[in-house]
């Protein structure tokens, strides 16, 4: 897969990061719990990273700060399916923690690709090279 559509995939499962992040950020229990508030400050962390590389069209850059980020959004999505049944039941909160799993997998299945493709071109180009 080209450089460019991976960063365009992990984009549109960013968007639903994002969805997530600004639902829990919002809600009424956001303002009671601590780690409901570290979950999102997680997601925001990641998302704000990507950005400016996604602005300037550097899509290594792109993918080298979401290589780098990617434990802090596992490390927020299992946090979040953690919390979840204590913080609420309620389907939003369900569906969120659903949402939020299927993205982060995604997301790190598509940067398991790239590495996996720029460690076979850097293998080749070595090959080449002899």
């Amino acid at each position: 897969m080209q450089i460019e559509k991976i960063v365009h995939e992990i984009d549109k499962q960013l968007s639903h990061v994002w969805m997530v992040r600004t639902f829990l950020k919002h809600s009424e229990e956001a303002e009671e719990d601590d780690e409901l508030n570290e979950v999102h400050r997680g997601l925001y962390d990641f998302a704000h990273a990507l950005g400016p590389a996604l602005e300037s069209g550097d899509w290594t850059l792109y993918l080298r700060m979401a290589k780098k980020k990617i434990k802090k959004l596992r490390a927020a999505t299992e946090l979040f399916e953690q919390i979840q049944p204590e913080i609420s039941s309620h389907t939003n909160f369900k569906m969120a923690a659903v949402s939020l799993r299927v993205a982060c997998d995604v997301i790190s299945e598509l940067l398991s690709q790239f590495l996996v493709a720029s460690q076979s071109s850097t293998v080749e180009g070595t090959k080449n090279k002899t």
